[in-house]
């Protein structure tokens, strides 16, 4: 198994723990106006998820990849760091039940790891890039890797909302 496969395993396993005890109005509560509840942020997630895959997708397909170099996106951890959700990435304000988050997570996560299973040579993932809404050029491995990142990041937003509840 790649480091990378067990890092999006780990990180997925922990979020699912994380919201698998939580209650419906827990769930969708919003705490303030202005942020997100952890149905939201799960949701977003799932979304992000669908956008990384559909940019690995386009990466591999292109005739003439960019060029790009290995940026820095470990800073993604850092919570005091922060991001705006790009609008394409923003969740629903509809509730969800937990079993419903957890069935889009499962499913996006799936045609995700499909992708990655067709790539035979996964070092091409280092030398294609893909453009991101944030890092602009990235290459594909970065994708891979900041997809795990990200999930971390919103894992503790998602247990700081619990502690709010």
């Amino acid at each position: 198994m790649d480091k990378w496969e067990e890092n999006l395993g780990n990180t997925r396993e922990q979020l699912l723990h994380e919201i698998s005890s939580v209650g419906f109005d827990e769930f969708n509560r919003r705490v303030e106006l202005n942020k997100w509840s952890i149905a939201q942020v799960c949701h977003h997630l799932v979304i992000s998820e669908k956008l990384f895959t559909k940019a690995i997708m386009v990466g591999l397909e292109q005739k003439n990849p960019p060029e790009a170099e290995h940026m820095p996106v470990h800073f993604v951890s850092d919570r005091s760091n922060k991001i705006q959700a790009p609008k394409i990435s923003e969740p629903s304000s509809e509730p969800f039940q937990v079993l419903q988050i957890t069935q889009l997570l499962n499913d996006s996560r799936n045609k995700f790891m499909d992708i990655l299973g067709q790539i035979d040579d996964k070092s091409v993932l280092k030398v294609i890039a893909a453009k991101h809404p944030i890092f602009g050029c990235l290459p594909l491995d970065q994708w891979v890797e900041l997809l795990y990142l990200h999930e971390q990041r919103h894992i503790e937003q998602i247990i700081d909302l619990k502690s709010l509840c």
